[in-house]
């Protein structure tokens, strides 16, 4: 694990949101504090767990600067700042180098469909040249069921070839655990993050880097356990442990409307019902599902 770039357990954090739809900035920057003492080695923000798609420019950006300027470290944050307009992804990476953050989760533009891998790889090129800074290192979002944009295995070689010190790692959010580890097989050293919590522990042992995931945002501490123990044979039974807990969290959030059930069991973990809110079109869980949410919820295994 040691020779990536970037490794380790990454959460995919949600946004909690004022009654009016804002962003809670004092409430985000307090969520990133608390992922970062539970365990995570970083936190990317404004992901698809985020409702990054969502917020303007300038809301994203707002929203990185409340984080830096509550004392979260910037080389522990992780922003997408991949969107539709390649210049609009230009300026949000510039932002996030400027304030020394230099790690950036970037989608594909994703609005046109059916796109050719030479279309694709002229994109990132031509965003990665107008940046134009040696400290950048990108992590390349693989989504394909929500950007409609799939990231081929070829499409990645080309990048990392152009772009060896910049292009260094993907989040495989597809779930295809078949296609991670032929990437992990084809570019020895490329940071492989999982999306999925449950993949974590089977992508760590063919050679991956680490997680991207949204139960992160509750179990932190499981996944920080999988990723430092999976080497050691003595604490297989610790291990296994912990991967049942992450993935009962995982089928949990996945039994509802997936990211309005991660917001409300971050509520029901911290006891603070504002994290029900979200931005339309997603709406947050019903009153009758929450109620069969709290339920479960309560039933799930403790630990870290």
């Amino acid at each position: 694990m040691n020779n990536h770039a970037i490794t380790g357990v990454f959460s995919a954090a949600a946004t909690p949101l004022n009654t009016d739809g804002s962003p809670d900035l004092g409430l985000f920057a307090e969520h990133c504090k608390r992922l970062l003492a539970e365990g995570c080695h970083g936190v990317a923000l404004l992901g698809t767990t985020g409702e990054a798609n969502s917020f303007s420019s300038s809301e994203r950006r707002t929203i990185l600067e409340a984080a830096l300027r509550a004392g979260v470290p910037a080389d522990k944050l992780l922003p997408g700042t991949g969107v539709v307009a390649a210049s609009e992804t230009v300026e949000l990476t510039k932002h996030a180098l400027s304030h020394g953050v230099t790690k950036v989760v970037m989608l594909p533009p994703f609005y046109y469909k059916g796109v050719s891998d030479d279309g694709l790889f002229t994109a990132y090129s031509q965003i990665l040249e107008k940046i134009a800074d040696s400290r950048l290192q990108v992590i390349l979002y693989h989504i394909p069921q929500v950007s409609g944009i799939p990231l081929s295995i070829a499409l990645i070689g080309r990048l990392i070839a152009a772009f060896p010190d910049t292009v260094v790692g993907i989040k495989e959010s597809a779930g295809d655990f078949n296609n991670m580890q032929a990437i992990v097989a084809a570019y020895p050293g490329f940071s492989v993050l999982a999306g999925a919590d449950p993949l974590l522990l089977p992508l760590l042992k063919v050679g991956g880097a680490g997680c991207i995931t949204a139960t992160s945002n509750l179990v932190a501490g499981s996944l920080r356990t999988v990723y430092d123990k999976v080497d050691d044979a003595s604490q297989t039974a610790v291990v296994e442990k912990a991967q049942a807990r992450i993935n009962a969290y995982r089928t949990l959030s996945n039994s509802y409307v997936q990211i309005p059930t991660i917001k409300a069991m971050i509520g029901l973990k911290t006891g603070n019902p504002a994290w029900k809110r979200t931005r339309a079109p997603l709406m947050p869980i019903s009153d009758a599902d929450y109620a069969s949410l709290s339920e479960n919820y309560a039933k799930l295994p403790e630990g870290e």
